[in-house]
């Protein structure tokens, strides 16, 4: 009987600090800002470390103890920080940015494919023109037909 009652103390006891190190990972160095707390061997890492075993053996959850670093030591100690207006920049900015470049690419893509200058120059460096190019290149080079329209009446009592 005390063998499975100690071999259950050391699976919990794995299980917790497991969890202490899962937390760990994912709370910022107050000191290094690059590493971990896990990762980190500043003094303050080593405190966190402690603290945060402490509150795992004390039975908190992992929402309750991430609350408690956010409050003690502001939300840059998180690595996911919260959805808000203030870091809706953060989680924006790689749509934003890879937005922008879409736009950019298709504009310039675009641009290169009906700019009579490129093609031109194409032409005269020997570069084959795409059969789309080669059609933008007759319509853009071919003149409107001419429009004959009958003459007024009153041109024809003029010139008489």
């Amino acid at each position: 009987m005390d063998n499975s009652k100690s071999d259950d103390d050391v699976k919990r006891a794995r299980l917790m600090e497991a969890r202490a190190r899962s937390i760990s990972h994912n709370v910022r160095c107050t000191e290094c800002g690059s590493q971990s707390i896990e990762e980190s061997q500043a003094d303050i890492a080593v405190l966190l470390r402690k603290l945060i075993r402490d509150e795992v053996w004390s039975g908190k959850s992992d929402k309750e103890i991430f609350k408690k670093l956010e409050d003690e030591y502001g939300e840059t100690v998180l690595y996911a920080p919260k959805f808000d207006w203030q870091t809706a920049g953060i989680w924006l900015s790689p749509l934003l940015i890879a937005g922008a470049a879409g736009g950019i690419w298709a504009y310039r893509r675009h641009r290169q494919n009906t700019n009579v200058h490129i093609m031109a120059l194409n032409l005269i460096r020997g570069v084959a023109l795409t059969p789309k190019e080669k059609e933008t290149m007759l319509e853009i080079l071919t003149p409107p037909p001419a429009e004959r329209t009958p003459l007024s009446s009153w041109w024809n009592k003029w010139r008489a």
